[in-house]
């Protein structure tokens, strides 16, 4: 639930945007020191300021007025971020732009110090989320091993949960392979820029990365790794490389010392657990040592497709997704093993299959025999769209089905998984970057009695990282609370 509220017209423009400018940017020290110290994350509306530019913290909160009619400034959320520095909190993540939104309508009569106290009480004194930091390995450095990465990194926060402590590939034929490397990390034609710093230590064959050692270890299969060379225990492994897929292949990651856990950054096959955070993750045992974070495509549409099962039920449907080229494809036409995905791909719309759709039963059974699906690769080098063509099992409206996704989306715990859009003016690069599974397109939903159909944009590579770290955390056994608590 939200508060309508209409800020006054100001009398002076350029003065209003100074005076919340001047917030904006005292903010950023005490977000910093909050993640630095304490391990606590600062959110407005499910995006999060960690990090976060002085425009980017404003734009945060103009986005709360284009999908709430809620004009949150800046003047409200700071003095309830102070309010919040002045508890001793454990690590846990903070909606800043819910909980002023939550003050804003008390009707108790309470100054913001005593709403916040009582608010974040249960936040407060938490221990570490985990005794020590555990260990997390990449194996593989593409696309998405890169982003991974930068996720990590980012995250690291105060050192105590998860430390990325090293790379795996095979050594590529240029002498200067680690500068390479680096390079390839520190630049993105698509993500742009790494946030910080990086330093080649070719001595130790290391990166540093704003502070963090991270080990390149060069190695042509899983098996012939010692990490306890390096100084790493009980580790992570993320397998983004693809070439191994089912229990026997990605097991070579656990005859590794050193190495306890592995997840693949793909469709597992078998019986291995395909997770979508945010719907099944809950299915991870603390004995699993084998998961798979499903693909990309999978993550998109799932929390969707939840989501329309609860709300109007689902009875069958078609999934086509429009996908961004990927590395599997040719840059011009030569031989490939998959049909037409050896045209140039920067170049044509490829006709393709896509395994999503019946990956979706992994994590919800209950759709399991109910949806078709099919891909359209199309020459964009990143940021997809799923149409989720539906027979609902009740008549609905636009209407109905847009407020519904709105409030999942702000609201409710799939706010990680969804985000909402009512512009009419975006397009796929608008959506680059975006740290959400998908974002649901408002006004492009078309409804017809009992047949819906959506349109879900999902960065690819990004969104799709960073469901990967969330499976990471739930692995390693990191759960943050989120505050404030739903009424």
């Amino acid at each position: 639930m939200t508060v309508t509220q209409k800020r006054p017209k100001p009398a002076d423009f350029f003065k209003d945007w100074k005076e919340r400018e001047a917030l904006a940017e005292a903010m950023i020290p005490m977000i910093g020191k909050l993640n630095r110290e304490r391990n606590a994350g600062i959110y407005m509306y499910g995006r999060n300021l960690v990090n976060r530019s002085v425009l980017s913290i404003m734009k945060a909160h103009r986005f709360v007025r284009q999908v709430e009619e809620n004009e949150l400034s800046e003047f409200e959320s700071f003095p309830v971020l102070e309010a919040i520095c002045k508890l001793d909190l454990g690590p846990v993540h903070i909606d800043l732009g819910t909980l002023t939104n939550k003050f804003m309508r008390d009707g108790r009569g309470l100054s913001v110090d005593e709403f916040v106290k009582l608010e974040l009480a249960d936040a407060e004194g938490a221990g570490k989320p985990l005794p020590e930091p555990r260990d997390v390995v990449i194996y593989g450095f593409g696309r998405i091993g890169r982003l991974v990465a930068r996720l990590l990194i980012d995250k690291a926060g105060s050192g105590d949960v998860l430390r990325l402590r090293a790379i795996v590939l095979r050594k590529g034929q240029a002498p200067n392979d680690l500068v390479k490397r680096a390079s390839l990390l520190r630049r993105d034609s698509v993500h742009g820029a790494f946030k910080g710093t990086i330093r080649v230590d070719e001595e130790t064959s290391s990166l540093i990365c704003n502070g963090n050692e991270i080990k390149v270890i060069y190695a042509n299969s899983p098996e012939e790794v010692d990490y306890t060379e390096h100084g790493i225990h009980d580790a992570i492994v993320v397998d983004s490389t693809g070439v191994w897929r089912d229990e026997a292949g990605l097991g070579k990651h656990l005859e590794s010392k050193g190495a306890s856990k592995v997840i693949l950054t793909a469709p597992g096959k078998g019986d291995i657990k395909n997770i979508v955070y945010g719907i099944n993750n809950g299915d991870i045992d603390g004995d699993d040592r084998i998961l798979s974070a499903a693909s990309c495509t999978t993550n998109a549409i799932v929390p969707v497709l939840k989501t329309m099962m609860d709300g109007f039920d689902v009875k069958h449907g078609h999934v086509e997704t429009v996908h961004a080229y990927t590395n599997d494809q040719n840059l011009i036409d030569n031989y490939h093993k998959g049909e037409r995905r050896g045209r140039a791909a920067a170049l044509n719309m490829v006709l393709t299959e896509t395994g999503a759709a019946k990956a979706v039963a992994k994590a919800l059974p209950e759709l399991k025999g109910k949806l078709t699906g099919n891909a359209i690769r199309v020459p964009t080098p990143n940021v997809s769209m799923a149409i989720l063509n539906l027979n609902l099992g009740r008549e609905t409206s636009k209407e109905e089905v847009n407020e519904y996704m709105r409030e999942v989306a702000l609201h409710s715990p799939l706010r990680q998984q969804i985000d909402y859009t009512n512009s009419p003016e975006v397009v796929s690069s608008d959506f680059v970057g975006s740290r959400r599974a998908c974002v649901f397109d408002s006004n492009a939903t078309i409804v017809d009695g009992e047949n819906a159909v959506l349109y879900c944009w999902y960065d690819n590579e990004f969104g799709y990282s960073c469901q990967v770290v969330r499976c990471i955390e739930d692995m390693a056994g990191v759960r943050y609370e989120l505050f404030p608590k739903r009424d």
